[in-house]
């Protein structure tokens, strides 16, 4: 498959936590403490079969990231 994304960080899934209709997947970036959360439907992470220890490629495209600074 060829993905015209860019952002391809791997890692592991380290908690999935479904909902009525959408699930939270909390993924630990490869080489480092890193984690990322992601929220996408129920159905899709259960099509994925995703589960605490599942290898995977988190894919990010975004128009817009926000930044904070601490007060």
């Amino acid at each position: 498959m060829k993905l015209s994304i860019r952002n391809q960080l791997a890692g592991e899934v380290i908690s999935v936590t479904l909902g009525a209709v959408n699930a939270t997947v909390k993924i630990r970036i490869e080489g480092g403490d890193q984690v990322i959360t992601s929220s996408i439907t129920k159905e899709a992470a259960e099509e994925l079969g995703l589960a605490e220890g599942k290898r995977v490629v988190a894919l990010v495209k975004a128009s817009e990231v926000s930044v904070g600074v601490p007060d």
